[in-house]
C-alpha cells in the first residue's frame, strides 16, 4: 500500500492503496464518484474516460502511481449544475438512449473542444472514433459537438 494525495474536480483527495489500482477504481470505490464507468476494462470503449490535465484518457488502464499532482477531472466536476456547453448540448439533441456510455462521451467530446473551439466534422469524428456508443447515436453526437462548439464561441 502506499499513500497518494490526487486533485480531483479541484479537491484534494487523500488515498492509501496499491500503487497499480487503475484510476477507475480509486473514483469509483474509493472516492465514491460513480460517473465514470466500467465498460470494457481495456481502455477500448471509452466509458471511463475522464481528464488528466485537461487531455482525454481513459482510466481503467491507468495507474494511481501514474497521476503525480495532475489535475484530474470527472463526469462530475466538468461543471457543477450541468451546465457546461457539452451536457447542454446534449440534452439539447437528446443524444443518450441507454447512457451508459454518456459520461467518456462528453468528457471526450468537451477535452476536444477546449483544445480545439471550432472542430471540423471529421476532426470531431477522429476524436470521438474510440468513444464507443452501443445504442449507436452517432450521429446525434456530432450534432450535439458542433452545437456545443457554436455556443462556446457565440
Amino acid at each position: 500500500m502506499a499513500s497518494f494525495t490526487l486533485n480531483i474536480n479541484g479537491t484534494k483527495q487523500e488515498v492509501d492503496l496499491d500503487p497499480t489500482t487503475p484510476m477507475l477504481w480509486v473514483l469509483r470505490d474509493h472516492i465514491k464518484l460513480v460517473g465514470t464507468k466500467y465498460g470494457c476494462g481495456i481502455a477500448q470503449c471509452g466509458a471511463c474516460t475522464i481528464h488528466l490535465d485537461g487531455n482525454a484518457v481513459r482510466s481503467c488502464q491507468l495507474p494511481v502511481s501514474s497521476i503525480g499532482d495532475k489535475e484530474i477531472t470527472t463526469i462530475e466536476g466538468l461543471s457543477e449544475k450541468g451546465d457546461h456547453p457539452v451536457q447542454q448540448a446534449w440534452l439539447e439533441v437528446d443524444v443518450p438512449q441507454c447512457g451508459y456510455c454518456q459520461a467518456g462521451q462528453i468528457m471526450t467530446a468537451s477535452a476536444l473542444l477546449e483544445k480545439n473551439p471550432n472542430p471540423s466534422d471529421d476532426e470531431i469524428e477522429t476524436a470521438m472514433n474510440g468513444n464507443i456508443c452501443r445504442c449507436g447515436t452517432y450521429t446525434r453526437i456530432k450534432k450535439a459537438v458542433k452545437i456545443a462548439a457554436n455556443s462556446a464561441n457565440a
